[in-house]
């Protein structure tokens, strides 16, 4: 394992890794207070959860397929953090966590769902803590890009 908090590039330079993720969105405020991280001698609030990183690759003629895990810093700020380390401005996927479950986060739903129609994804795969109210707005707002994600399924991007 290496951490580090700046990008790091992967199989000879052909996956990227974002390291710590910009927050600039005026709408991606980071987890509630109840987010704690253990310090060494006590918990306190974790409200940017700084180690959040993704996956980015850029698939040949389609633009960027960005893999997240959990999405804590926020699906548009992982995006748009994408975006700038590459300088490619189109997004052809976005796959994972974007963590939008729960009460905290429906004032955000709405907000990440204009984003990601405006970013015009071919393939949006919201993963295990997107959550139902957000799962059925991207559905609803991408019809021919929302996939609903389940354990072991398998997607082939191609150039």
């Amino acid at each position: 394992m290496i951490e580090r908090r700046q990008p790091s590039l992967l199989a000879n330079g052909s996956v990227l890794i974002t390291g710590e993720v910009d927050r600039t969105t005026e709408f991606e405020h980071g987890m509630p207070p109840a987010h704690q991280a253990w310090n060494g001698t006590t918990w306190e609030p974790d409200p940017l959860v700084v180690d959040d990183q993704a996956l980015v690759v850029n698939l040949r003629g389609r633009g960027l397929v960005v893999l997240t895990g959990c999405g804590h810093a926020g699906a548009i700020n992982i995006v748009r953090h994408a975006q700038r380390l590459t300088g490619i401005p189109q997004l052809h996927a976005l796959l994972g966590g974007l963590h939008l479950s729960g009460p905290y986060f429906n004032p955000v739903i709405g907000p990440t769902v204009e984003a990601l129609r405006a970013a015009g994804p071919s393939l949006l795969v919201p993963g295990h803590c997107t959550g139902w109210r957000a799962q059925h707005a991207f559905a609803a707002a991408l019809p021919d890009a929302w996939v609903p994600n389940g354990s072991g399924t398998k997607y082939t991007l191609a150039a």
